[in-house]
Parts: C-alpha cells; structure tokens; sequence
C-alpha cells in the first residue's frame, strides 16, 4: 500500500507514488543528489545542482517529504554521503545494527563536544535538542538518529535520540551482528546506484588511511 493525503492533490498522489515505489524497490533513497536516485530528481526529472526550494516544484517536494516524514514506514538519517537519505522500514534491522555497534569508524577521532553531546543523549529517554556542528557529527557517525519536533512558537527544531530508544519506540530489533547489518545496507546502496564508498564506515575508513 503506497501513502496518500487527501490535500496532497492528483499530481501530489502520483509523485508520492512514484517516490514510495522507489523506495521500495531499493531500501533507500537519497533526499536530493546529482547523480543518484532521490526523491528531487524523481519528482522533477531533473538533475539539479542547486537547491529544489527555487524550482517551481518546490511546493510538490516540499508536501511529498513532510508525507513522508510522517510516515511510520520511514526513516531520515545521514546515511549516503553525509545527505539525508530515506530509509525503509525492510531495512531498519539492518541498519539499526551497524549504527548501534559504536564502532572504531564511530569513535575514532570523535570531538570532545560531540562525546559530551553523545552521553547526553544516551542519558536521555526523550532526546536532545541540539544543532550545529556538533550534532552534525553525531548524524553524519550515525551516531544518533534525528528528527524535527514543531516547538509552541511554531518554530522547528531537531531533537536527537539514542538508536537504544529510537528502536524502543519504534518496536524495531537489531540484526545480531553489526556486520551483517552493513553488508545488507551495502547491497541497498548499490542497487540504488550509489557507490559504496558514500557509506560512512567506508568513508571513515577511507580517511584513516590517508
């Protein structure tokens, strides 16, 4: 069963069709990207290099994500080059095993702010609500997972939870092993045409070495 909303339109429904099939089929799916599948690029057909809030289909994309962000099905995290990459609930088990292992490409090299920021959030039942830098650092480890909560002054802000109590919430159980976890998120990638080095293990990796 694919997502609809009654104020999304006719053109809403169909590009939020096209956006979940894809989804779907691959597990993941980029929130914008040049060259590899995204929810932008299928919404527009269109490759675009700057920013989709000037497109003139900036209202369509804008009502297709928040659909999707509301779905119970789906999960934003910084998985796929550091970018905001939609991940379906197939692979939840998966990934919450490689992101909750605290692993060396994890750790390694981890600010001081950004470990204090980290105990914080596992100290909490609730989340944090923390921006900037630091918690990019967090997000970008995969870390912690993240999500924007509507404040009483309407305003936005990103609350940052531990993957212990995400998965609580969310009724969702790890893989045993961290390594099977990244194996299947690896195959995800690349069946969406992403290479593997975008993954963040790899590209930890990749650094360490240089």
């Amino acid at each position: 069963m694919t997502p609809t909303k009654n104020d999304a339109g006719a053109a809403g429904k169909r590009a939020l069709e096209s956006v979940f099939a894809a989804l779907m089929q691959h597990g993941l799916l980029l929130k914008q990207d040049k060259s590899i599948p995204s929810v932008v690029g299928i919404i527009t057909g269109e490759s675009l290099r700057t920013s989709w809030w000037s497109h003139p289909k900036s209202h369509l994309i804008f009502s297709v994500l928040a659909i999707l962000a509301d779905d119970p099905r789906v999960l934003f995290t910084k998985l796929l080059d550091r970018k905001d990459t939609l991940v379906h609930i197939s692979l939840w088990p998966a990934l919450l095993a490689a992101a909750s292992a605290r692993e060396a490409w994890q750790t390694q090299g981890l600010s001081a702010s950004a470990a204090g920021l980290l105990n914080r959030i596992d100290c909490s039942d609730s989340g944090v609500r923390a921006t900037g830098a630091v918690a990019k650092e967090l997000q970008n480890r995969l870390l912690a997972t993240a999500h924007e909560v509507h404040t009483d002054s309407g305003r936005h802000e990103l609350v940052l939870e531990s993957w212990a109590t995400w998965a609580n919430r969310v009724q969702c159980k790890a893989l045993k092993r961290s390594a099977d976890g990244r194996r299947i998120l690896e195959h995800a990638a690349e069946s969406l045409g992403a290479p593997l080095k975008v993954l963040p293990w790899r590209q930890m990796r990749d650094q360490a070495t240089r």
